[in-house]
């Protein structure tokens, strides 16, 4: 995969969602314009991958709560200059999951988002350009938590807000309800 299967990607899947939409059209023109979009080092910004994990009977979504940044998301990171985002959505659920046995739910991304991720001791303020991608696995399946997670937990899908209401999380919940 290099940069042009990303765009192929990204101008493969639509949205309703009038937010959504200008990320979308945003994220295809950092990633056009931008060589090292791939790179952790690339001060303005970076690509990123995630996974929203749905169970298998669809009623709940697994999220860490965030050593970092103290708050709960689903499992994502950097693509440290892997073009290839779907492999490292896969990377990113089994490292900080301990999942092994999930499937991509549907082919292609499941949803955009382009975030500020607040300055820290190491890095100064930066945009994530995430691409996320709907998996599905076992709600039973033993999960382990990693050193970037303080906790996972299922969750149901009607209570994602009482763990994080921002739109972009509350966007995907609304878009895995079956």
């Amino acid at each position: 995969m290099n940069r042009n299967s990303l765009l192929s990607l990204l101008d493969a899947y639509n949205t309703t969602d009038v937010e959504e939409a200008e990320m979308l059209t945003e994220m295809k023109n950092f990633v056009a314009t931008n060589k090292d979009c791939f790179e952790r080092t690339f001060a303005p910004g970076h690509v990123t991958a995630s996974g929203w994990i749905v169970s298998e009977t669809g009623d709940q979504v697994l999220l860490m709560h965030h050593r970092k940044l103290n708050r709960w998301f689903q499992p994502g990171g950097h693509c440290d200059g892997d073009p290839d985002v779907l492999a490292v959505a896969r990377k990113e659920v089994e490292e900080e999951t301990g999942l092994l046995n999930f499937r991509l739910a549907n082919e292609g991304i499941f949803d955009v988002d382009i975030h500020l991720i607040p300055a820290n001791s190491k890095d100064a303020a930066h945009y994530h350009y995430d691409v996320r991608f709907l998996f599905k696995a076992d709600a039973q399946t033993e999960l382990v938590i990693n050193s970037e997670s303080r906790d996972l937990r299922w969750i149901s899908l009607s209570k994602v807000q009482d763990y994080n209401n921002s739109e972009s999380i509350m966007r995907m919940a609304r878009k895995a309800i079956f």
